[in-house]
């Protein structure tokens, strides 16, 4: 444990609804819901809006819209999103070479080893700074908790929620963890919470009343250990700039369950080519190939094949994940597949298996090539293009209006509102769904005004809390500054932010997902 709260957690608040207010002015303030759509899709992030409805990442999107059916529901923009996370990091790692990110929108950070004086108001007046840095350089709001150990700089950070600061000197983490729930604890979850209220224990203050012979006993040696050290306030982990992956992989889910073993397979194909790409991506290579597959009754199977080397070959994951298939009856109907690869290396290890399936490969891939040439002559003669899929909330661009995001779409229309982050509220249109003039867009910047530098719109409305905006020192005409607010961060356990308080819905947020994700 240090003796000053040097260590800095970020958490960016409601990362992906609040970037989305930001990009669409007629959604600021207003609830907003981003994940999947369709009727087996999960919420990734709620506004703090939506938050007040009940409405919570991992939710079904189908309970959601019961809670909150005047939402917008939104399409993930993985674009943007680790755009802005880049530029979040980058504004990390510029005060200190220890960043260990958790995700796109949470990261640990060691200030001393930035040289930070080990001091609560260096500390603090470092945290404040970054707060209004990333404020000004991507029109979002971080929360930020400082601490002398990592599993409370992370608690820290939970209170400040939403746009705040809060400290936690080094002293007083029992007066402060003491009634709080075992749940706070990392690594207690449904089944280690369960086991702990059946002998009695609810907070964490009873949790290390009980000593640490009780709940060795109770949760065995390793997790028990390590619980009692936490309940203590005692966390000893270190910063880790690099963490080092144990596993790659994708998953999709589908919204009618595949019972066709054909469709099956190809989708199965289709995500071993996704993961080689990640693979890839990331510099590495894999030599255990796993696929998991989730039946109609949730029943989820995994199977997995070690390699003779390491691999990053399309062809061998593709040949694997296919012998994998093999064995999983499918005939009841599928509603989840994903393909992974794990025990990664930084080196690919050439074999006779490797080779022949990269050469199987390359003629798959030239009559692969042969056959989408031939179809798009045929369509281009016998058939009409099919039209385009528009999802709610995806970028698009009108050879006439310009860049705007679709609203929503069906029976052969598609509903545009065309707006972009420095406007108002902008005008919604309606066209045919294979307008030509119609085409997918790409994000736009959240800050910095309209590329060409031409003049905007004003805004509307002023931005509620959870909605992202600029810090008022940086806006300009285009856009009305917010309700003043305080600012001054608190120091735990003495005070804690009143905002984070006494607002509605501001509890902790998870922005990334666990397992076999596709995102």
């Amino acid at each position: 444990m240090r003796r000053a709260p040097t260590i800095l957690h970020l958490d960016m608040d409601a990362f992906y609804a609040s970037a989305e207010q930001a990009a669409k002015p007629s959604l600021r303030g207003k609830p907003v819901v981003v994940g999947g759509i369709g009727p087996r899709g999960v919420v990734s992030t709620a506004s703090y809006e939506a938050r007040v409805f009940g409405v919570r990442s991992a939710m079904p999107t189908a309970q959601a819209r019961r809670l909150c059916p005047n939402a917008a529901y939104l399409t993930p923009r993985f674009t943007l999103y680790r755009r802005v996370s880049d530029q979040v990091m980058e504004l990390l790692h510029a005060l200190s070479p220890l960043v260990e990110p958790l995700s796109l929108d949470e990261a640990f950070v060691d200030l001393e080893a930035g040289g930070t004086e080990a001091d609560t108001e260096a500390a603090r007046a470092v945290g404040e700074r970054l707060r209004r840095d990333i404020r000004r350089t991507t029109g979002l709001t971080g929360s930020v908790g400082l601490a002398g150990a990592k599993m409370l700089a992370k608690i820290a950070s939970e209170q400040a929620k939403p746009d705040g600061l809060v400290v936690i000197e080094p002293g007083t983490e029992r007066e402060l963890l003491g009634p709080m729930t075992v749940r706070t604890l990392p690594g207690v979850g449904p089944a280690t919470a369960e086991t702990l209220r059946r002998a009695g224990i609810h907070t964490i203050a009873e949790t290390a009343e009980a000593g640490e012979a009780e709940l060795v006993r109770l949760l065995g040696k390793a997790h028990g250990t390590g619980l009692y050290a936490m309940a203590l306030g005692r966390d000893e982990r270190p910063v880790v700039a690099e963490r080092d992956a144990k596993s790659i992989s994708v998953e999709d889910t589908f919204d009618v369950d595949l019972t066709d073993r054909t469709r099956v397979r190809a989708e199965v194909t289709r995500l071993a080519d996704r993961c080689v790409e990640r693979l890839r991506a990331a510099g590495r290579s894999g030599r255990t190939v796993v696929i998991k597959v989730r039946n109609y009754d949730f029943s989820t199977l995994t199977r997995s094949e070690t390699l003779r080397g390491p691999t990053d070959d399309p062809g061998v994951v593709r040949e694997a994940a296919a012998r994998l298939l093999d064995l999983v009856d499918t005939t009841g109907g599928v509603r989840l597949l994903g393909v992974g690869v794990t025990g990664l290396a930084d080196f690919t290890q050439e074999d006779l298996f490797a080779q022949l399936a990269t050469e199987k490969a390359a003629e798959e891939e030239a009559e692969r090539e042969r056959r989408v040439a031939a179809e798009a002559a045929r369509e281009a003669t016998d058939e009409p293009e099919r039209p385009r899929r528009w999802l709610p909330g995806l970028d698009v661009i009108h050879e006439e209006h310009g860049a705007g995001w679709v609203q929503g779409s069906g029976v052969g229309r598609v509903t545009v509102r065309f707006e972009q982050p420095w406007s108002g509220p902008g005008r919604v249109r309606t066209f045919p769904v294979d307008d030509p003039a119609l085409r997918p867009g790409e994000p736009l910047p959240l800050v910095g005004g309209p590329p060409s530098g031409g003049p905007t719109e004003p805004s509307t409305g002023p931005a509620k809390e959870g909605a992202a905006q600029k810090d008022p020192a940086q806006q300009g005409p285009a856009q009305k500054a917010p309700a003043p607010q305080s600012s001054a961060p608190a120091t735990l356990p003495n005070s804690v932010s009143a905002r984070a308080a006494s607002e509605p819905g501001t509890g902790p947020e998870t922005e990334s997902g666990a397992g076999m994700s596709s995102r």
